[in-house]
């Protein structure tokens, strides 16, 4: 393998959106996005063909430049995608990189007084733009959406808020089962904030924006919580609500609720309905998964099951969070195996 890029089969067109709904969103960040769109080998030839699209979203701190960066002796994710249909191992279709980025580290795709409007953003302006200027199949029935980790939980939640745009999801460790994978954070966090910034958030983000983000230990998992916190708690005036006692790390029960309203897991009981007309569910995660994502997968699954949704493809491999990048083009085929039009 090239430890470079190489002449790709198909291509990547790059455009800036605009968004009407990111201006003046609560956090001061950019409201023209980036927003990447890959093309297939061969939808040059055929001027009168339409294609499934699939939609590919980031996970907390991704953003879209992002998926260039390469780890040693693997191939980016946009190489795999082109190796993918290169090799015709799926059928062909439109990838679309978006990118929610916050200064807060994401969005988790929702919209929220504490961050912005971006499960707007993501439905009603990036959707209708993609279908605008290329040769989609434009109905849920052919399109999908995939993700790992907070990416991950945007894909799980994003078509039950929307089945009437997304007919497909495929979760790479995906944010769920929150007493699980999020809760165990809190004490760390809490220790952290005593230990090292007074037991401010503020003076937390003083101090994190005054030196190389990320370059204590304790970072990630402040960050990671309090940008939940603004995606799940935040009131209608944009006041961050924290699920714990910033002293002790005990449960606000009335905050935890909230952030547990958003829970994947619980919410398929209340999205039954758009969940049993999906045409494609795909759930995979590490066995060794730092977060617990794997519990929260099986978790997700066995509430599909209760709801009669068994249809699924679900695997638990041996891999932690990180580097399963590889995974990526297994859920993109099985998305597109089931959302392209039958020959």
């Amino acid at each position: 393998m090239l430890p470079w890029s190489a002449p790709l089969a198909g291509r990547f067109e790059e455009h800036e959106l605009d968004s009407r709904v990111l201006r003046d969103n609560p956090l001061g960040d950019p409201h023209r996005r980036p927003l990447w769109v890959y093309v297939p080998p061969g939808y040059d030839a055929e001027p009168s063909r339409r294609y499934p699209s699939v939609y590919a979203i980031q996970g907390l701190t991704g953003q879209v430049d992002m998926w260039r960066n390469r780890s040693p002796f693997r191939p980016t994710y946009l190489e795999l995608v082109d190796g993918l249909f290169a090799r015709g191992e799926a059928p062909p279709g439109l990838v679309v990189f978006v990118d929610c980025w916050t200064s807060l580290g994401g969005s988790q795709f929702l919209d929220s007084p504490g961050t912005g409007k971006y499960h707007t953003y993501l439905c009603d302006e990036v959707v209708p733009f993609v279908d605008a200027r290329y040769r989609t199949l434009p109905s849920r029935d052919h399109r999908g959406i995939q993700g790992k980790s907070s990416g991950g939980y945007g894909a799980m939640v994003t078509p039950m808020l929307r089945p009437d745009l997304f007919g497909g999801l495929a979760t790479h460790a995906g944010d769920a089962l929150f007493e699980v994978s999020y809760a165990p954070d809190i004490r760390d966090a809490v220790r952290a904030l005593r230990d090292e910034h007074g037991g401010s958030y503020e003076r937390f983000w003083q101090d994190f924006r005054s030196r190389p983000a990320m370059s204590k230990k304790s970072d990630g998992v402040l960050l990671n919580l309090y940008c939940m916190a603004a995606c799940y708690s935040a009131d209608r005036d944009g006041t961050v609500r924290l699920p714990f006692e910033l002293a002790t790390g005990r449960t606000d029960e009335a905050v935890w609720r909230r952030w547990l309203a958003w829970d994947p897991v619980r919410m398929v009981p209340r999205y039954a309905a758009a969940l049993r007309s999906l045409k494609a569910i795909y759930l995979d995660a590490g066995r060794r998964d730092e977060y617990a994502l794997d519990l929260g997968a099986e978790a997700f699954r066995r509430e599909l099951e209760a709801i009669g949704v068994t249809d699924v493809f679900f695997e638990l491999f041996d891999a932690t969070h990180a580097a399963i990048e590889y995974r990526y083009p297994i859920g993109l085929r099985y998305l597109l195996e089931r959302l392209s039009p039958k020959a």
